[in-house]
């Protein structure tokens, strides 16, 4: 019988007390829907009492004031009563939302998606296998949440066949699926439901400016994206890479064992407080043979939870013929919407025959979206027999609700929170009141959309969702940057820098535990801060990139999306 030494007693240092420390914070922070019930409550009795002190909002070019309306009230009671179902019907995320990912459950469920992600890693040489992770991964958030559990395993796999540290592949591919939920080369649910709270916040002021609609960052994010894939690429190749072999991780997974358990879903059961340095030393590597600690492995883990295995990459022949139909079948969709638009005189035109500001092909952007998908995916699975039928697709299209059911009851408290905190002027009033804060310190220019930034990704540490996060800045910021004289949609955009730059070093990240469960096939000890340093560098480049990227739009003038400008 093996026994292990005692742990050495050394103080943790600054950087591991740092992270333990936001981790015990995170944590004291209650689910989305708690979070905004709780809200709602704040909410209401701000507004009562401000409405009791008879408060009222100098809302600029306004012909009078505007009272603060309290929700304690007889107002506020019928308000509520009256509105519920409205609030929540019309909440312009959900619609949208559950539309894009009708199709993107049956591009998923069909295979259609795990087959295009397996050729484009299999075809990759050594040489290029981190920027093509890169590539790859930043454009997976089409995939949606499935990315995070596909394609960082598979990207190991890849790399290991190639003879390169199978972990760089997996954190390099982590960290880049996790910015590119935000920033991301296609028009995404993602898109949808942002645009949609900012047309919600943006209504406190009579929507001033320009409509935003999910295309309305596309120029800056598609730029990010970009870059993204390359960045990612160059940070695996030359200092994740390089850091694992220094530091001698192993390159082979533990033997399998069916008696390794799941990790605790907080995943701190297993946290190794002396840091990465003592979880990778001699002793550590000679008792990993005896140390059934991890959260499975990578093969294992490699499938999706609907059943579509990533575990190889070699596509079957019906696979690849069933790639080239849907391919037919995107340029024929394609082919067919540029015969409604490019003519003159086209029903996609404007009446005036434009495109911008606004035209039936912009505000067709999510039915576009879910052509695009459903089409190729309805064509792929007929030709790989996972459609046999109107039924079949049904089934899919179900379990895509399903999936979205959590969503849904979210959106319903979130739906209520933006209502009242929009009725009852509260919202109007903080906007007012920051802005006249910002003008009487002069900081308006650059140099605030910059701090607008940093706290974004900073909060994002906390608020994991980012369409959470949004709900909560946007009700404040997009009326008060109105105010300032930018466009709401440029200040979405600057919100989705800060956003997509922090997701993967958060602690609250659910999918941060699935990935550690995948590192601890080739690091038994690996805990939260294991990941979360690995990621670091990666964050801090991607911030500070990005916001290089917003600084060059903004002293340009440069659209951030089809007649989204900076200024209003």
């Amino acid at each position: 019988m093996t026994t292990e030494a005692p742990p050495t007693a050394t103080t943790p240092g600054r950087g591991a007390r740092l992270l333990d420390g936001i981790e015990r914070v995170g944590n004291r922070l209650p689910d989305p829907f708690s979070l905004f019930l709780l809200l709602f409550g704040v909410v209401a009795v701000a507004s009562s009492i401000m409405a009791a002190l008879d408060l009222v909002v100098e809302v600029p070019d306004a012909e009078e004031p505007t009272p603060i309306r309290g929700f304690f009230t007889a107002d506020g009671f019928t308000w509520l009563t009256t509105n519920l179902v409205d609030n929540f019907i019309g909440f312009p995320p959900l619609g949208v939302v559950l539309t894009i990912l009708l199709a993107v459950g049956v591009a998923q469920r069909t295979g259609l998606l795990a087959a295009m992600v397996r050729r484009a890693f299999g075809r990759a040489p050594r040489w290029a296998l981190p920027y093509v992770v890169g590539v790859i991964s930043v454009a997976g958030n089409i995939m949606s949440d499935a990315a995070m559990v596909a394609l960082p395993p598979l990207a190991a796999m890849v790399f290991a066949a190639a003879g390169r540290h199978p972990v760089a592949g997996l954190l390099g591919s982590f960290a880049a699926v996790t910015a590119g939920y935000s920033c991301s080369p296609f028009i995404t649910s993602a898109d949808a439901l942002l645009s949609g709270i900012t047309t919600s916040a943006a209504e406190s002021l009579g929507n001033p400016g320009t409509a935003v609609t999910p295309v309305s960052n596309y120029f800056l994010m598609a730029t990010i994206a970009l870059l993204l894939g390359a960045v990612t690429g160059f940070l695996i190749d030359r200092v994740l890479e390089p850091s694992l072999i220094r530091k001698q991780v192993p390159r082979t997974t533990t033997a399998d064992n069916p008696e390794s358990a799941a990790a605790p879903a907080d995943g701190r059961g297993h946290r190794n407080r002396n840091g990465d340095r003592e979880w990778n030393d001699d002793r550590d590597r000679d008792d990993r043979d005896n140390d059934h600690d991890d959260t499975g492995n990578g093969n294992d883990a490699a499938a999706l939870s609907d059943g579509s295995d990533l575990g190889h990459t070699e596509l079957t022949d019906d696979e690849r013929s069933g790639l080239r139909w849907a391919g037919v079948a995107f340029l024929a969709t394609a082919f067919g919407v540029l015969a409604l638009t490019l003519p003159s005189g086209a029903p996609m035109r404007a009446e005036d025959g434009s495109f911008l500001p606004s035209s039936p092909l912009l505000d067709s952007v999510v039915f576009l979206v879910f052509l695009s998908l459903i089409v190729p995916a309805i064509v792929y699975g007929i030709r790989v027999r996972t459609v046999r039928g109107g039924s079949s697709l049904a089934t899919m299209m179900t379990g895509a609700v399903k999936d979205m059911s959590g969503f849904v009851v979210v959106a319903f408290v979130m739906a209520q929170f933006l209502a009242l905190f929009n009725w009852s002027g509260l919202s109007s009033w903080l906007a007012v009141t920051g802005a006249d804060l910002l003008q009487r310190a002069h900081f308006t220019g650059f140099g605030a959309i910059v701090a607008f930034v940093l706290l974004a990704a900073v909060i994002n540490v906390f608020v994991i969702s980012g369409s959470a996060q949004w709900a909560l800045f946007a009700a404040v910021f997009v009326p008060m940057f109105a105010l300032l004289g930018y466009e709401p949609g440029f200040i979405q955009a600057a919100f989705r820098i800060g956003d997509s730059s922090t997701n993967g070093l958060s602690p609250l990240n659910p999918y941060m535990v699935i990935i550690l469960g995948f590192l601890r096939a080739y690091e038994p000890r690996a805990g939260l801060g294991t990941v979360i340093s690995r990621a670091l560098p990666f964050s801090l480049v991607f911030l500070i990139l990005w916001i290089a990227v917003l600084a060059v739009f903004f002293v340009t003038g440069t659209p951030v999306g089809p007649g989204m400008g900076i200024h209003l």
